[in-house]
């Protein structure tokens, strides 16, 4: 029980619970980008057989607003992450702390005076 210490494994519990509550937020703007991106695609490609050409400026702009829609996510689940991991070290430490303030101080016990 000394170096009882939280351990990875507990951690990856904890992140497979949070898991089964259901499909994310992210998840979805993910999906609802990618079949945005798929048929915004199909429909340049017809667009091309029909005219012989695309609309540039608009290919540049969907494909830039969907690319920072998905920095941005990113952005937000890396300072989640960040925020998570300093949440864990935090408790950690209290619990470190108070296990230490626990524990008798045992330095002087060992002493074995001979007479």
């Amino acid at each position: 029980m000394r170096n009882k210490k939280r351990t990875s494994n507990s951690r990856k519990s904890a992140k497979t619970e949070n898991d089964k509550k259901g499909f994310g937020t992210m998840n979805i703007i993910l999906v609802i980008v990618g079949i945005s991106l798929f048929s915004f695609t199909i429909c340049m490609i017809w667009t091309f057989f029909i005219y012989g050409s695309i609309p540039d400026t608009l290919c540049t702009c969907v494909f830039a607003a969907l690319g920072g829609e998905c920095g941005v996510m990113g952005m937000i689940k890396t300072s989640k992450e960040k925020y998570r991991d300093r949440q864990w070290e935090q408790e950690d430490r209290k619990a470190l702390e108070a296990e230490r303030e626990k524990e008798p101080d045992v330095a002087g016990c060992n002493d074995v005076s001979s007479d």
